[in-house]
């Protein structure tokens, strides 16, 4: 038994550093566009990022969580070698697509790492194919989602100042403080709930708890480890998010921001897992089109789009891989 409290804890400690990870990979989804459009510097955008990822921890409830920990794969045959795979998995594509700058899904790294050590571990019984097919509709729903809010939104800002005489960026210069604050505090809300779901199921699967559930220091640890991801700051992901899709002013940053973080709430609510990284990369695709479709540099969409398909499958394999690995541990 000692010895699988000491696995159990030292998978944890993985597990947050995936978070970190996390954070650090997708600092870009929350800063990008308020950092491109120069209304706050690197600095205070990830610092102020940073906070309300923590704040975060006190919005909504914890039902992303239970997807991720309970939802995609069955809890019966969760071990926690299974589990070190997939954060093994998910953690080596996150490196992979920071390096190359391409801003892929955290959530669906960690998802298709479930997905790949379950399958060479039990069989494909052992995913609930309800819980992954719904995820996997949403690698298509969360940015279209995103791209209609910023067109509708950017419509409604063009509509709303056509008569103003002078530029309207200085106000939004201002409005994208609440604008991005507002997306940060949706992101942490979101991306941490995958972790709080990953060491629930350690807790479980070690015998620490006798059910599924997610004490209060889980969520207050995944939280922290998020918010100083995301101080960290990855600024190769910053750079394809906020100047290489198109280019933003404030007024833009606003509406891609908002809209973003209106389907990252709703989605939230409902307790479905999406990629904040799809979310905030579909609105800013949506505003950039209503400027002018070639405004847009959709070579840089492809890849973009190209990673994200990738990720399940490229999670799941390197996780299954570790899987077998991991039998000349323990």
């Amino acid at each position: 038994m000692v010895e699988i409290i000491i696995l159990a804890v030292i998978i944890i400690i993985i597990a947050l550093v995936f978070d970190f990870i996390n954070g650090f990979h997708d600092s870009a989804n929350a800063i990008a566009t308020v950092v491109s459009t120069r209304v706050l510097s690197p600095q205070a955008a990830v610092a102020m990022a940073a906070f309300w990822n923590f704040i975060g921890a006190f919005v909504f409830s914890t039902a992303i969580a239970k997807v991720v920990g309970s939802g995609i794969i069955d809890p019966n045959v969760t071990t926690l070698r299974l589990i070190l795979a997939a954060l093994i998995g998910a953690i080596a594509w996150n490196l992979i697509t920071w390096y190359y700058g391409l801003p892929s899904s955290s959530s669906h790294a960690l998802i298709g790492g479930l997905i790949g050590a379950a399958l060479v571990a039990a069989g494909i019984g052992a995913i609930n194919l309800g819980g992954v097919s719904k995820t996997v509709t949403f690698i298509f729903i969360a940015p279209a989602l995103g791209m209609i809010g910023g067109i509708l939104g950017m419509l409604a800002l063009t509509w709303g100042f056509r008569k103003a005489s002078k530029s309207v960026n200085p106000y939004f210069r201002k409005l994208q403080l609440v604008s991005a604050s507002f997306y940060s505090l949706g992101h942490g809300t979101n991306d941490a709930q995958k972790t709080m779901g990953i060491i629930a199921a350690v807790l479980f699967a070690a015998g620490i708890t006798s059910e599924f559930m997610i004490p209060v220091w889980v969520i207050l640890a995944a939280h922290s480890a998020i918010a100083l991801g995301t101080y960290a700051g990855g600024w190769r992901i910053v750079k394809t998010m906020g100047t290489r899709i198109t280019k933003l002013k404030p007024v833009h940053g606003f509406a891609a921001e908002t809209a973003g973080g209106f389907v990252l709430f709703g989605t939230a609510h409902y307790g479905i897992p999406v990629s904040t990284t799809h979310v905030i990369a579909g609105s800013i695709m949506g505003v950039g089109s209503v400027k002018r479709t070639s405004m847009v540099r959709w070579t840089v969409a492809r890849k973009i789009i190209g990673a994200w398909i990738l990720t399940i499958p490229a999670a799941a394999l390197i996780a299954a891989v570790s899987y077998f690995g991991l039998f000349w541990l323990f």
